[in-house]
């Protein structure tokens, strides 16, 4: 079996299973009374204008159809005014659970209470809500993609030069986490390396025009660091305006990392465009989101520590619990960077591979 196979068919051989022999183990589960054959359950995109939320859009349904959920969708186009409305049309149609990826994380949270006094169960995908309740959330260590893009560019440098940030929305956990671990592991690492930080919002349109002025004011900058692929198209296009889409022989190379893994990145990576991503499994997210919430429906619960599915369990606060997923570093060769394992940007256990 694929390591993608295993990834996937782990969690549903756990929630299968009904007896728990190890204490503290990131995979206990306690059973519960379930009650509902085929549990409905809500699932809120939130956004389809970027080619990772698409994925993870196809996949949902895949996901529900295997595990025998019935699906009530809404998609809230970035926009926690859509989700806030969406939530209480989940309440109206009398959903079980609800799956939501709130991209503003603070002002999520009455919606949060709202669900939780409605004993509806709550899942967040790819982000944490700054505060209030949810079952599990289901993401990858955030923070480790800004330190791996961090170790990337520094070892392609060699600890000097200047890079660029193009930062996703710091009202949300995922663009604060990546910036912070940037930022940390340049000073502490590459100190040679001036970092500047351009706030995008996660806009593709913002983000290609600091580039382009960020590059008319600092023409030496020789790194760029995207939060998300929302940036891709914009970087290439400048990048080959200005003459830089050279091999990484050539100094006048710009090192590109980007995070998220989608099928565009591996194939530039493949011709040389960018020079690494980090994946986060949009296949993953989709499984487990759902299967979360069928568990939670369920009654059954779970403890901190490791999966069997590759990933640890932690908790993040009082009564809170994360699902961290693995989310690898993927350039052109696969060779470690900075004492680190990586992947090579044609591997077939990349979700970007088989989408």
């Amino acid at each position: 079996m694929t390591r993608r196979a295993l990834l996937s068919a782990g969690l549903t051989l756990m929630l299968g299973a009904s007896v728990v022999s190890t204490a503290g183990c990131g995979d206990r589960t306690s059973g519960g009374t379930g009650s509902d054959a085929r549990p409905l359950v809500g699932v809120d995109y939130p956004r389809s204008d970027t080619d990772f939320w698409n994925s993870y859009i196809r996949y949902v349904p895949q996901v529900a159809g295997e595990l025998n959920v019935e699906l009530k969708t809404t998609n809230s186009q970035n926009d926690i005014a859509n989700l806030i409305s969406n939530a209480q049309t989940f309440m109206s149609q009398g959903v079980k659970g609800v799956v939501m990826a709130p991209q503003d994380t603070a002002a999520i949270a009455p919606t949060l209470s709202q669900l939780d006094s409605r004993k509806i169960p709550v899942v967040t995908i790819d982000t944490r809500p700054d505060t209030g309740k949810v079952f599990m959330v289901v993401r990858a260590d955030n923070r480790s993609y800004g330190t791996k893009a961090c170790q990337f560019l520094g070892t392609k440098l060699g600890g000097k030069g200047k890079v660029v940030m193009l930062q996703g929305g710091l009202d949300s956990i995922n663009g604060r986490d990546r910036t912070e671990a940037f930022g940390e592991c340049m000073r502490t690492q590459y100190p040679g390396i001036t970092v500047f930080g351009e706030a995008t919002d996660w806009k593709a349109d913002v983000a290609a025009t600091k580039l382009q002025t960020r590059f008319a004011s600092d023409p030496d900058v020789r790194g760029v660091y995207m939060q998300s692929s929302f940036a891709l198209s914009g970087t290439l296009q400048i990048l080959k305006q200005r003459g830089l889409q050279v091999p990484p022989t050539d100094p006048k190379h710009v090192f590109v990392v980007s995070n998220d893994g989608i099928p565009e990145e591996l194939a530039h990576i493949g011709k040389g465009l960018i020079d690494a991503t980090v994946s986060q499994p949009a296949d993953l997210y989709a499984r487990y989101g759902v299967e979360y919430a069928k568990a939670a429906i369920e009654g059954r619960t779970f403890q901190p520590g490791p999966t069997d599915h590759g990933s640890t369990i932690i908790q993040v606060r009082d009564g809170l619990l994360e699902d961290q997923l693995p989310a690898p570093l993927v350039t052109l060769d696969g060779a470690p960077v900075a004492g680190q394992p990586t992947l090579k940007f044609d591997d077939r256990s990349l979700w970007g591979n088989n989408a």
